[in-house]
Parts: C-alpha cells; structure tokens; sequence
C-alpha cells in the first residue's frame, strides 16, 4: 500500500460541509471518494485534516488516501480533476511515507475570514464574505485578539460541548482591511467546532464596543458560550492551509 497526501481546494456554498453523511451524497469527502474510487478502481477512504460545516470554503485542505500502489502523482492528480465538479479541484497530490495521516500527524492550521463592512455588499464578494455594514474599531479587535492569542480553555468558544478537552493554543490573529473590506487570520494547533466563527464573532462585537476586554477574559474564564460573541456565518470563512 502506499499513502498520498491531496491538497484540495473547494468552494463550500453548494454542499452540505465536509463529512460524508447518509442522508445525502452533496458532501465534499463524499464526492472525493466517488471521483478517486473511478480513477483507482477500487473503493478507497478519504481522510480529512478536520470538517468543514457547510458553506465554507477551502483553499489548502488536505487529505489522506492510501492505494494499492504507486501512481504518477501527476496523472493522478489530472484524472481526479476531470471527474470532480468545477468547485472542487486537486491542487497537488503527493507520495508520503507510510503511516501518514492528514488529521493526526497535523500540527496546525491556518483559517481566514472575509468581512465586507461597506453599506452595499460588493457583486463579486457576496458568496465569499460575511456582509456587515458597521464601524468597527480595529483597536478594540486588536486588544481582543491579544487577549485570545496563546493557550487557553476555549469552552465559551464552542457550540459543541462534547469535546474532550477544549484547551487549545492559538499562535497568531491577524486583522487588516481597507476599502470596507477586513480580513482575520488564525493560525492554531486546533480548533474546535465553530471555534473561528465564534471567534470572528467575538472580535467583531469588540470592534462594534458589544463587547469589552473584561468581557473577552470572562468568557475564557468562565467557559460560558453566552460571554463570547455570536457564531459569524459559514460562508465568510477559507481553511487557508495546514500544517505538518
């Protein structure tokens, strides 16, 4: 057997997230495996760094696949492309050493999150951003993204509380814009379920004055949800790249 590594991007608006579901075939691991099991002819599992929720994007999502045998990386990756959608696409498909795996042997990832703040959304951003025509005082969001940086219990930034543990380590927020456009990346070892989007949420109702700084340190503090900003919407949000 031997294991590849596939860097996918994808453009989320049209399926219902990430993992394969038996209610419907619209999933991108799904479609993944359907197009890979045509080309190797043989059923063949798709594991992902992480979920995406349904309407997010990716721009470096990765995956692990293992076949019988070695292939041409390229021609792999050319004959996945022409049976994938025009929203899905192989970027580039790699040869690893056995025993790979594109979630645990990951040690981090990047994920990035698109704000339009201007009155009237831009045509071509509408798809790609989360519309929100207010003041936001970059100041403020910068002192919160101080505060989230490094390791803390993420509790109050999860809408599932099932997890196992909720501690995790971000190692960098960072927020720029002009022209009514502003942009958040994180860069983590992990994140939790819905953690970026609350996350965004947090630093937006900081920005707006919702929320203080004494506000930001109870929600760590206290785990709580509701001392934490609102969940932003799906479609705002890329996996920009993961780390290994």
């Amino acid at each position: 057997m031997r294991t590849y590594k596939l860097t996918v991007s994808y453009d989320g608006t049209r399926y219902q997230g990430w993992q394969k579901q038996q209610s419907t075939d619209n999933t991108i691991q799904g479609i993944l495996e359907k197009a890979i099991e045509k080309t190797a002819g043989y059923p063949v599992e798709v594991n992902g760094s992480g979920r995406t929720d349904a309407g997010v994007h990716a721009k470096g999502q990765t995956v692990s696949i293992c076949l019988s045998g070695k292939v041409s990386e390229t021609k792999f990756q050319e004959s996945l492309n022409l049976k994938l959608p025009e929203d899905i696409r192989i970027l580039r498909a790699e040869l690893m050493k056995n025993g790979f795996h594109a979630r645990y042997s990951a040690s981090g990832k990047c994920y990035e999150y698109h704000i339009d703040t201007k009155e009237k959304q831009g045509v071509f951003g509408r798809r790609y951003s989360f519309h929100y025509p207010k003041y936001l005082n970059q100041t403020s969001m910068k002192k919160a993204a101080e505060i989230l940086t490094g390791t803390h219990d993420f509790g109050a930034f999860t809408d599932k509380k099932e997890e196992k543990s909720t501690r995790r380590t971000i190692y960098d927020i960072m927020i720029a814009g002009q022209g009514g456009e502003v942009r958040i990346e994180y860069r983590g070892n992990g994140f939790l379920y819905h953690m970026v989007r609350i996350l965004t949420g947090t630093l937006l109702d900081a920005g707006t004055g919702k929320l203080s700084m004494e506000d930001i340190y109870s929600a760590l503090e206290t785990g709580r949800r509701e001392k934490a900003g609102f969940t932003a919407p799906a479609k705002g949000l890329f996996l920009k790249e993961v780390y290994y």
